[in-house]
């Protein structure tokens, strides 16, 4: 059986510090504390995208066949990941893995702007996918 304990709880820090992050982004928030919340959101985006596929990936492992999703491209698990109703939105989750592999550039504003708007879209399909793995369980 999949545990799945520490997904569900880097979906819930996900959540929190996206709550912080929505709170706190108006005109009176200093714009070195909006950076610093900014940052950590997409770090925690980071963490929370990555144990997501990796879950996926086990699931279908370990419900599928265990060479199910070796060696396989990230559109081909999600893909399978959807045949198996763990996840709706192949597109969607294309773009989650993109914004994931541009925080190695971040240090361009620019693109910390376009990962942090994709990162504050994130959470409904991460809280999802933590459903369905758990209605599977």
């Amino acid at each position: 059986m999949l545990e799945i304990t520490g997904l569900k709880n880097a979906v819930q820090a996900y959540e929190r510090g996206l709550n912080v992050v929505l709170r706190k982004d108006d005109k009176s928030t200093p714009e070195d504390e909006i950076e610093i919340l900014r940052s950590g959101l997409i770090q925690s985006f980071e963490f929370c995208y990555e144990l997501c596929w990796k879950y996926m990936k086990r699931w279908i492992e370990m419900n599928i066949s265990p060479d199910a999703a070796d060696g396989v491209t990230r559109r081909e698990l999600f893909r399978r990941a959807a045949e198996n109703r763990l996840i709706t939105d192949i597109d969607k989750w294309m773009i989650f893995h993109a914004a994931r592999n541009r925080t190695s550039h971040i240090y361009n504003e620019d693109v910390a702007d376009e990962v942090f708007k994709v990162a504050k879209t994130f959470l409904p399909f991460a809280r999802d996918l933590v459903e369905r793995l758990e209605s599977r369980l």
